[in-house]
């Protein structure tokens, strides 16, 4: 089955017991894997059961395709239901995944997980269209998603957080699930007992030196035209994991922000007066060189470079194209352009 986009949370939450192997895939591995583990922890108590949890590979599977059904037909020696987990998954499996499924365990929930499966994937294709399958996809969370979630996490530790604290957030940990839950522990560390509603000053003294900081670096360096420093920055993210997409939007979010504080001086405005329009505010640290960045770049420039971060967005979407070639390029262009 293929799930629309407001069917996934309650998926997740409560899976269809006539799913009996889900697929859970996409470029935001931190948030399949929390979404495996959630659909997980509807048949288990404990992920590391070592009679009702049987952790396999791809590899495993490739190697010995009677596995799956052996381990999913196997009788849990304490009793219950019992969970296959396959990670690192691939189309190498589907053949053996669609034989399963033709005669699957009703006792046994298979969850595989898988990176970022094209539109043509034969997984996903298998997946999608069997009435006793799912796939779930796991793509990048857009902003507004993401300030879903910190409400939702902080909400659940009896912490409230102010607007234009969670804009902030949002706009500046996202990208990876496992990443934006992370910096969300240390604010709540940072919180401790204070249940006053957090500040903006709050989560840029919490999370402002960390979690954002490779993305300032990034889009900072690129329009601020310091090319070395761009690519260096860009290899860092690229090193800890971090998906194309939320690059891609980090840079398309920083040079949108350009272009409305621009776009407010030419209506007459003052540089301070169009930054304090802007949501969330420009952190105090990067007003100096957000400033510069204003003068620098004309209107005709900026609706250039927003221009060819969306075709480059559509290019790198394309099955088969080189991401990180076309990603590290446009951001050698970008910061090479000259001043205008």
């Amino acid at each position: 089955m293929k799930l629309n986009f407001r069917q996934i949370e309650p998926f997740v939450k409560s899976p269809d017991k006539a799913a009996r192997v889900i697929l859970v895939y996409g470029p935001d591995q931190g948030l399949a894997k929390e979404r495996c583990a959630v659909m997980g922890k509807t048949v288990v108590a404990d992920l590391n059961d070592p009679f009702n949890v049987c952790a396999l590979t791809a590899d495993i599977i490739v190697d010995d395709p009677a596995r799956l059904s052996d381990e999913a037909g196997a009788i849990s020696m304490m009793g219950g239901d019992r969970l296959i987990r396959i990670d690192g998954a691939t189309d190498k499996i589907t053949t053996t995944v669609k034989l399963y499924l033709e005669n699957p365990s009703d006792s046994a929930l298979v969850i595989i997980q898988a990176g970022e499966l094209g539109p043509k994937s034969a997984l996903r294709k298998l997946c999608e269209s069997a009435k006793n399958a799912a796939a779930v996809p796991c793509y990048v969370e857009d902003e507004r998603d993401v300030s879903r979630f910190i409400r939702e996490t902080l909400q659940a530790e009896n912490l409230n957080a102010q607007s234009d604290a969670v804009a902030w957030l949002a706009a500046n940990i996202s990208g990876d699930r496992a990443k934006v839950r992370s910096e969300l522990d240390k604010l709540i560390t940072y919180k401790g007992d204070e249940k006053t509603p957090i500040s903006l000053r709050d989560v840029q003294a919490a999370c402002g030196a960390a979690g954002a900081q490779g993305f300032d670096d990034l889009v900072y360096n690129v329009a601020g035209r310091n090319a070395q420093a761009a690519l260096k920055a860009y290899a860092t993210l690229l090193e800890e994991g971090t998906p194309f997409i939320a690059l891609l939007r980090s840079l398309q979010n920083h040079f949108r922000r350009l272009h409305a504080t621009k776009s407010y001086m030419q209506s007459g405005m003052d540089m301070d007066s169009a930054m304090k329009k802007l949501s969330p505010p420009i952190f105090f640290k990067q007003a100096p060189m957000f400033k510069s960045q204003l003068n620098s770049w004309s209107m005709p420039a900026l609706e250039n470079v927003l221009y060819k971060l969306g075709e480059l967005e559509a290019q790198c979407k394309q099955t088969g194209m080189p991401v990180e070639t076309l990603c590290s390029q446009a951001i050698l262009g970008i910061s090479k352009s000259r001043a205008a």
